[in-house]
């Protein structure tokens, strides 16, 4: 039976063999992404606390074992689908992409790629740690490589999880409505950890003390309006965007309050700060507002009016996302913020504690008018690529 590029008949083998069961992989894969973003988050937080210490590192070793983990289930799934013989092998192979005679679906071979990126950049990374000790930018040359190879893996695990969720047979049935909606919570899970990771690479320009800033605003309205709206569009999910937001949200908010139940000493110096226990992660960004509206808004005006839709959603990502975190900013400053949840008086051992008496002298509020309009243009730009990037996403199935 003939296919297209990225559909399936809905009577092919393939289609009917979808049980109400989850496929194990799609676990798998889930578990790899969240095993690397953990690992990530656990990495800074130990570079934070203690400095360079040696390559394996407990933090280390959860990166590595999500890329071996998607790597080799990925690498299992293509061998299996190139040699299996069979009228249900047949069925299945329809569903995947061709690559130098090998097949696979196309989220698989997104996360063999970066499994190797990952495992590539290890042996860089502690050569680059040799030579010139500790980073003084998250995006050192070894970590942009690792970045992309966890990237890989992260955006490979949305791909399994909605092309699965795309060839899931729409019928008024309880267990096919089920397994759809089990699909479509993984997707959204995989979407929330590739939010965590693309935040993490934009820490230097989204911490605490920059929420005063055009450049913060500028930051997060070019990146963060490209991931929810490509997230909603392709979802079957009812609040696609808000439930996206909520896993970055949910699991920034558990590091912060795991990391610092462990004991941590700086081992590096210069120490500004004794530390007895692992630096956390600032808190979230309330993300959950913006992306609340983003849902509603997709849902009022739904497809085939996307220039208006992106429009709307530019507007509303700026307004919701200044409205939660310019007053957060100045809640930050007072005596209710420090505290273990919000951990204002939380400082890594490499600053100057005097630093945070001078957030507002150093960060202090600078042309907003022209900053914020700048930000309404690139939260503009961000949501019509994400909605092209959701069409597309909507149209995989293989």
């Amino acid at each position: 039976m003939a296919t297209t590029a990225y559909g399936l008949d809905v009577r092919d083998g393939w289609t009917r063999s979808m049980s109400g069961t989850v496929p194990w992989f799609l676990y798998a894969v889930l578990f790899a992404s969240t095993s690397v973003i953990v690992g990530v988050t656990w990495d800074i937080s130990w570079h934070r606390s203690i400095g360079r210490d040696t390559f394996w590192t407990p933090a280390h070793l959860a990166i590595y074992l999500g890329g071996i983990v998607a790597g080799q289930t990925c690498g299992w799934l293509a061998l299996r689908l190139s040699f299996a013989r069979g009228e249900a092998a047949g069925a299945e192979r329809a569903a995947t992409v061709r690559f130098w005679g090998f097949r696979a679906p196309l989220g698989a071979w997104v996360c063999i790629w970066g499994a190797f990126a990952m495992l590539t950049s290890a042996p860089f990374d502690d050569w680059w740690h040799n030579s010139y000790g500790l980073d003084v930018k998250i995006l050192s040359p070894p970590h942009a490589l690792l970045a992309a190879g966890i990237g890989a893996i992260q955006y490979g695990a949305m791909l399994m999880a909605v092309a699965w969720q795309n060839r899931a047979p729409v019928q008024p049935d309880a267990g096919a409505d089920a397994m759809r909606s089990r699909l479509g919570f993984i997707y959204l899970v995989s979407a929330g950890l590739l939010l965590v990771l693309i935040a993490t690479l934009a820490t230097e320009y989204l911490q605490r003390w920059d929420m005063h800033r055009s450049l913060f605003y500028e930051v997060a309205a070019g990146i963060f309006p490209l991931m929810l709206v490509s997230t909603a569009r392709a979802s079957v999910s009812r609040w696609p965007a808000t439930t996206t937001a909520l896993v970055y949200m949910a699991l920034m908010f558990v590091m912060l309050l795991v990391l610092p139940l462990f004991r941590a000493e700086p081992l590096l110096g210069p120490i500004y700060v004794h530390l007895d226990r692992f630096m956390p992660p600032d808190f979230p960004l309330f993300l959950a507002v913006p992306a609340l509206l983003i849902d509603l808004a997709m849902r009022r005006l739904g497809r085939g009016h996307d220039w208006r839709l992106s429009a709307l959603v530019a507007l509303a990502f700026v307004v919701a996302f200044l409205a939660v975190q310019w007053p957060f900013a100045d809640f930050m400053m007072t005596s209710w913020a420090r505290n273990p949840i919000f951990i204002a008086n939380r400082m890594p051992y490499s600053v100057d504690t005097a630093f945070q008496a001078r957030w507002y002298t150093l960060n202090r509020p600078d042309n907003l008018r022209v900053g914020l309009s700048i930000a309404l243009a690139l939260a503009f730009v961000s949501a019509r690529c994400g909605l092209w990037w959701g069409n597309w996403m909507s149209r995989v199935r293989r």
